[in-house]
């Protein structure tokens, strides 16, 4: 028997919702294959968070077992938030829990975590929207300040999607940024997320010869995009030259990608909401 669909009841507050269309215009797809790995160190840079990931026994959706499987469920979770019905949120949603429901305490963990807990789930959408603000505002600039308050609330999906209240997101973008900073303050790397977070950073879940050909450009990326907080607590360094070489690809970047046709610029979030529908009318795994 199928689950009725869910309800989202996660309408912005304090400005005119914006418009699935709207939000693709600021939406560009390279900002995934860009700030990924960046991104996972932020959302497990919450301890529970991380053990939650390197202790759960769902191999088949483990980054480092099945990297491209963990892609797709990763980039389809994203474009089902950002961009989906809701029909598509509701049913990635139940997709989603299904694989979550196993990942709870494990005996002899350190910390204690389970993947329902919207307290947890605040942090990594948090996290994905600030590494979705960070790289709008380095390759397209800053956004008018009402639409950059309308690209907030719509970001709340990020989170609501699954069991975060609408209510726990921060009501405003500048109530957002007060959370952000006193949360990030507080966030610290031990010793074995570190090892995780350095596999990643070095691609080591890839054949050798891609991690020789790509590995150290994505972890100059990755140093990039983290914030100095954590890039300390990763033991990264970072020069103001490294800062203005960084900002000069973005820009070649950004004035190719953003002349792009809409098709090209937002994939591979249109791709993989298409594939994600597909699925779901043929009735294969969603995740």
């Amino acid at each position: 028997m199928t689950a009725p669909l869910r309800k989202f009841d996660d309408e912005p507050v304090g400005s005119e919702p914006m418009t699935i269309a709207e939000v693709r215009e600021h939406v560009d797809g390279i900002g995934a294959f860009l700030g990924g790995a960046a991104n996972v160190i932020m959302q497990l840079s919450l301890t529970p968070v991380a053990y939650g990931v390197m202790e759960s026994d769902v191999h088949s959706g483990s980054v480092m077992v099945r990297p491209l499987k963990r892609l797709r469920t990763t980039l389809t979770y994203l474009a089902v938030a950002m961009l989906g019905s809701e029909a598509d949120r509701a049913a990635y949603r139940e997709a989603v829990n299904r694989s979550h429901r196993s990942i709870r305490t494990k005996p002899g963990s350190p910390v204690k975590y389970n993947a329902f807990d919207p307290k947890l789930q605040l942090w990594v959408a948090a996290s994905i929207y600030w590494g979705f603000d960070d790289i709008i505002h380095r390759m397209r600039g800053p956004m008018d300040p009402g639409v950059a308050e309308a690209f907030y609330q719509h970001c709340a999906r990020l989170g609501t999607t699954l069991q975060m209240r609408p209510e726990m997101w921060p009501a405003t973008r500048d109530d957002f940024y007060v959370y952000w900073e006193e949360n990030l303050a507080t966030k610290t790397i031990d010793e074995a997320t570190r090892t995780y977070f350095n596999a990643l950073t070095d691609l080591k879940m890839l054949p050798w010869p891609l991690q020789i050909a790509f590995g150290g450009l994505h972890r100059f990326i990755v140093t990039a995009l983290l914030p100095p907080h954590l890039r300390s607590q990763m033991g990264m360094s970072w020069t103001a030259r490294d800062e203005r070489v960084f900002a000069g690809f973005l820009r070649v970047l950004s004035a190719i990608w953003t002349r792009m046709p809409t098709v090209i610029r937002l994939f591979p979030f249109n791709f993989y909401l298409a594939d994600m529908r597909l699925r779901r009318r043929l009735g294969r795994p969603l995740v």
